[in-house]
Order: structure tokens, then sequence, then C-alpha cells
């Protein structure tokens, strides 16, 4: 960073093609980062779908694409509105730019990438990609695209050649960063930055509230926060209960899907009648994510039943900054150490995973140092001023290189 570059307010483009602020995954993240970013006296422009939900980030400026009547309801995968979203959102994008004046491009998951890399070429603005995920890992998943084999071989062309549009990678994990490094790009256009947390929004929460709402009394309380898609294997978690409620016969489960699509919900329900856990397991759709801090605060134990993750699951951060104990597959749990900061198992193994519901639950004294020592390492590794920080480096660095037409 040059001495000029000290104290300069910048002027970021933020995409996100997607809803926006939405309660779930990766937007959550974008909303916690624009907000930390502008903390730090520069202008944030979010470039958005014409609809979200939840409390917009604090001292950022969104801007919208024209509602021409589709559906305003968070989809969290493809369908086939977003072709044309994502057309409006390039336009729109590059006229906020242009009449703003802003310096660079920041552009969040894949679609975000394409948009904002037709829109860097159009204004000579530099792209930021920040890579959260890879199409080979989720796109298949989704059961989208038939037959499966085209998804596979788009989801493996989307890999190949998105990070390669970008000026700089941000990547939100060691795993994700290997993964770029194997398909060629070079180790220095790459920056490992994880997802942060605001543990404010967890301090001082009350779970009696969620237990009485839930008639849960004092019953033993397992929780799983976040989306159903099949790639989250919630299914693993249903299996593993029955392990629980053979040796803790009052335990509950309580799924607390932000986003829940019907198909999805329909298949958690035909699994618990068929693993009869009709009585042991609730799931509760749609909240807010400012009842998020309430339900976990209500949770003996927490748990990331998602193996094989390249990211970062903004649950595991969730539940690490409520100070809560976590059992977590090894894909999942991004440096935590077992039996220190979470009780890690490993990857598609559900009857460890629900051994360590077991464990957890019945020694309490051992469940409340896990969620110490997790919220003590969230505090002290992924603070978003710190990270917000390493962000405006890469802003300068990038800006200063294109002055000097490197």
């Amino acid at each position: 960073m040059t001495q000029k570059d000290n104290g300069r307010q910048l002027r970021v483009a933020m995409v996100v093609a997607s809803p926006f602020p939405a309660n779930h995954g990766t937007p959550a993240g974008i909303r916690e980062a624009s907000e930390a970013i502008a903390a730090r006296n520069h202008q944030v422009h979010v470039v958005t779908y014409h609809f979200g939900e939840g409390s917009p980030p604090k001292n950022v400026e969104i801007h919208r694409i024209v509602n021409i009547g589709f559906r305003r309801k968070v989809v969290v995968g493809p369908s086939f509105e977003k072709p044309i979203l994502d057309l409006f959102l390039l336009a729109k994008l590059i006229r906020v730019v242009i009449r703003e004046r802003l310096d660079l491009i920041h552009a969040h998951n894949y679609e975000g990438a394409l948009v904002g890399y037709l829109a860097s070429i159009v204004t000579r603005r530099p792209l930021v990609y920040n890579a959260v995920n890879t199409m080979i890992d989720e796109l298949p998943t989704y059961n989208f695209f038939k037959p499966r084999i085209l998804a596979v071989w788009l989801a493996r062309l989307l890999d190949y050649w998105v990070p390669r549009m970008a000026d700089k990678i941000i990547s939100i994990s060691d795993d994700l960063a290997r993964f770029l490094d194997a398909r060629g790009i070079r180790p220095e256009r790459i920056q490992v930055i994880p997802l942060g947390v605001d543990q404010t929004h967890f301090t001082g929460s009350n779970g009696s509230v969620i237990r009485d709402r839930y008639h849960l009394g004092g019953a033993p309380v397992v929780m799983y926060t976040g989306i159903l898609d099949r790639l989250q294997r919630v299914d693993y978690l249903l299996m593993a209960m029955t392990i629980v409620k053979e040796k803790i016969a009052n335990a509950r489960l309580l799924i607390v899907a932000n986003v829940a699509k019907e198909r999805d919900m329909k298949d958690c329900w035909t699994m618990i009648r068929e693993l009869n856990l009709q009585g042991y397991v609730d799931i509760i759709s749609n909240r807010p994510f400012e009842e998020i801090p309430l339900f976990l605060a209500a949770a003996d134990v927490t748990v990331v039943c998602r193996p094989n993750c390249p990211g970062f699951p903004v649950k595991l951060l969730n539940y690490m900054a409520a100070g809560k104990a976590i059992v977590v597959f090894e894909g999942s749990a991004k440096g935590l150490q077992t039996m220190r900061h979470a009780v890690v198992v490993k990857d598609h193994d559900w009857q460890a995973l629900g051994q360590g519901i077991i464990t957890v639950l019945q020694d309490p004294v051992f469940a409340q140092t896990l969620g110490r020592n997790s919220r003590q390492w969230v505090s002290e590794n992924l603070s978003w001023p710190n990270l917000a920080e390493k962000i405006e480096k890469i802003y300068f660095d990038l800006l200063e290189r294109q002055r000097d037409g490197i």
C-alpha cells in the first residue's frame, strides 16, 4: 500500500447475484462483510436482485434491479429465472459503477463473478472474486440439469474458467484455495480470508423463550440451523438421531430451516417417519436471522452434518459465536481441534455423529468447555474488523497494480 493510499476512501461495488439481504449462508456473510468494510470509512454499493429479507447492512447503499414481476421468494440453487435476473443485474452494475465512479468490483459466488467480469470489461475496473464454494460439489445435487452428466460437465467448466476471470481471488478456506491451485490458478492470485461473524448478535439471548414456545421443557436439545438442500446431508443427522434416542430417550432435534423447499421438507418428513422419529424431531421453517440467536441459546448441542465442505459453513460460525458445543464432520470443521473446540468425526460416518452427540449430551461440563473454547477461537481468529482490514489491503494493492500497469 502506498503512502498516499493511507486513509483514502474507496468506492466499492459489491455484486450479489441473489436476494439480499437473506437469512442464509453466503448472503448473511456478505451482509456482515459489507458492513465491516463500510465501517473502515469506505463507500460500499451492493448491487443485487429486486428483493431481500431481513435487516440491511449499516452504512451500505443497496441498488436493486427493476422488478419485472418475478416472484419474491428466496430460493437456494439454480432456477429458470436467474439468467434473466442476472442480465438485469449486469446492466444495473454497469450503470452504478459509472454513475457512482466506483473504484473496483467485488463479486461473490459464480454468478456474481460472471456478471462482475462482464461489467469489468465494459467499465475497465478491476475484479475481486470471493470464492465461497465449488460447482462440482453443489450443482449436481440440485437435480436441476438433466441428465446429471450435464450438471457435472457444466460444474467442471465453471470451476475451471470463472476463477480465471478475476484479477484477485479471495478464498474463504484453505480447502477451497487448494481446489483452485489444483486447477492451475497461480497461488499469488489467491488469498485466504475466511468469513467472520459478529458475536454481538449472540450475546444475552434467552433460550427459555424457544423452549417455552415449542414446549421443550428441560429436554436435551440437538439443533441444526440452515437450508435443507441435499448437499447439507440432513439425512445423516436424522440417522444419527436413531442412535441418540436409544441412549437418551427424551432428546429432541430441532431443525431450524431458514430456507426450505417443499421437496426437501417432504423428503425430511418421509425419512422421519421411516426412522420412527416422530415426536423426536421438529422442523421449524422460514425464521428470520434475528431469531437464530434465540434458537441457539436453547440448544445443548449443535450439529454440522455436511461432509466434504470446501467453503466455510456460516452455521458453524454462528454456533461458535453463540458459545455452543458442536459436533461436526471433519470436512466442515475448518481448523477446529477435536475434543477442544468441537467433537470432530470422520466424514459420512453418521454412527460416529450420533455417538458424538451422545457424548456431549451426557457431559454438560464438557459441553460448556467446548462452547467456551469455540467462542474464544472465533473471537481471536474471525472478527470482522481484522478480516475487513485484510480485504481492504487487497483492494489497495490491486488498484496500485492497475495504476502501475502491472
